[in-house]
C-alpha cells in the first residue's frame, strides 16, 4: 500500500500559513508529498523554503494561477486537482497549507488505509476538525464552522476537488472547469476515522489576517477591497479554551507567538458567519440541549460507517 500527500498554496510564507509544518506533519505517514506552489509575490519565500527543507519525499510543481479561467475560488480546486494528478499512491491525503496532523493520529490513519484498501465501496475518509481562532489557546464551536470533512480519498481520476477546494466529489464527466457544479456529480462514500485536522487558518497577527482576507476576496472575485486595518477577533474569553496538545511540528511556531489578538480594534468590519443570530441560536441549542450534536448541517459525503 502506498499513501501520497498533496497540497497547494501561493504566497504562503508572506501570508503566515504554517505550510512547512503542514507538510512535515504528513511526512511520517506518506510515501510522497506533492505540492503545487503558485507563482505570486516576488518577495515571498514559500518555494525557497520548501527547497531549503530539501526532503526526498517532496515533489514541487511550480504553477501559475489563472483567476479569470477559474473565478470565485475555483482556482483553489484547480490547483488541488493539479497536485492530485501527480500522486501515485493508493490513498491520497489532502492538507491545505493551514491544516496540520497530530502525530498521535498517524497510526489510526495508516490502519484505516490498510483495513479498507481492498474495499472499493469506500472512496474516502472523514476527519474531525479543530478550528483555532485568534491564538493557539481558543477554538470555534459555532454551528457556522464545518466540524468534519473529507481529507483522504482513493486515487480515482473521477474524484475531483470541489468548489473552493473545501471537499471532494465524484465527477465522472468533469469538463475541467466547472468545480462548483452539482449536476452529474455525487457525494463520496466515506468512513469516519479517529483523527483530527488542526486548522490554524485564523491564527495570525491581526494585520496579516486582514491581508489574507483581502487576498481571498480577490481569489473569490470580489472587485472592491473590503477590509482595512487590523483584525478584530472579538471576545476570546467567550470561546472554548483548548486543553489538548498541539502537533509537535507546531512547537517552534507557537513558541514564537508574539502578537495580541486584540478584541478592541476599531474600524474593522470583518463579516463572520458565527455572529449571525441564526448561527448563535443553533450553537446555543447544540451546546446546551444536545451535548454538541449538530443540527441541519450540510454534509458533502455519504457516511458508510465509523472505523473502530
Amino acid at each position: 500500500m502506498k499513501i501520497s500527500g498533496f497540497s497547494m498554496c501561493r504566497n504562503a510564507e508572506s501570508l503566515y500559513y504554517p505550510f512547512l509544518e503542514s507538510i512535515k506533519s504528513a511526512l511520517p505517514l506518506v510515501d510522497e508529498f506533492v505540492i503545487a506552489v503558485g507563482r505570486g509575490n516576488p518577495a515571498d519565500r514559500t518555494l525557497e523554503m520548501i527547497h531549503e527543507f530539501n526532503h526526498p519525499k517532496i515533489k514541487v510543481l511550480e504553477t501559475d494561477w489563472d483567476l479569470e479561467a477559474f473565478p470565485k475560488g475555483t482556482v483553489h480546486a484547480q490547483q488541488t486537482d493539479l497536485a492530485k494528478s501527480h500522486c501515485t499512491g493508493d490513498w491520497l491525503l489532502y492538507l491545505q497549507a493551514d491544516e496540520v496532523l497530530h502525530e498521535g493520529d498517524l497510526d489510526s490513519i495508516r490502519e484505516a488505509c490498510t483495513d479498507f484498501l481492498d474495499d472499493h465501496t469506500v472512496e474516502g475518509f472523514l476527519l474531525d476538525y479543530i478550528h483555532f481562532w485568534g491564538d493557539y489557546k481558543h477554538c470555534q464551536n459555532s454551528h457556522a464552522w464545518y466540524y468534519k470533512e473529507i481529507r483522504i480519498i482513493r486515487n480515482n481520476p473521477e474524484i475531483h476537488s470541489w468548489q473552493s477546494a473545501q471537499s471532494f466529489r465524484c465527477m465522472p464527466h468533469f469538463d475541467g472547469r466547472s468545480y462548483r457544479q452539482k449536476k452529474g456529480t455525487r457525494k463520496l462514500n466515506v468512513v469516519k476515522i479517529d483523527a483530527t485536522i488542526y486548522h490554524y487558518g485564523w491564527v495570525r497577527p491581526p494585520a496579516l489576517m486582514i491581508q489574507k482576507m483581502n487576498e481571498l476576496d480577490k481569489i473569490h472575485s470580489h472587485k472592491i477591497q473590503r477590509f482595512k486595518g487590523e483584525m478584530n477577533y472579538g471576545d476570546l474569553a467567550a470561546l472554548p479554551t483548548f486543553t489538548g496538545t498541539h502537533p509537535i511540528v507546531m512547537k517552534d511556531r507557537i513558541d514564537r507567538f508574539d502578537w495580541k489578538p486584540d478584541s478592541k480594534v476599531s474600524g474593522v468590519n470583518v463579516p463572520q458567519r458565527q455572529n449571525h443570530w441564526r448561527y448563535r441560536l443553533l450553537t446555543w441549542i447544540e451546546i446546551n440541549l444536545l451535548s454538541g450534536r449538530r443540527l441541519f448541517t450540510f454534509k458533502n459525503f455519504r457516511l458508510l460507517k465509523i472505523a473502530k
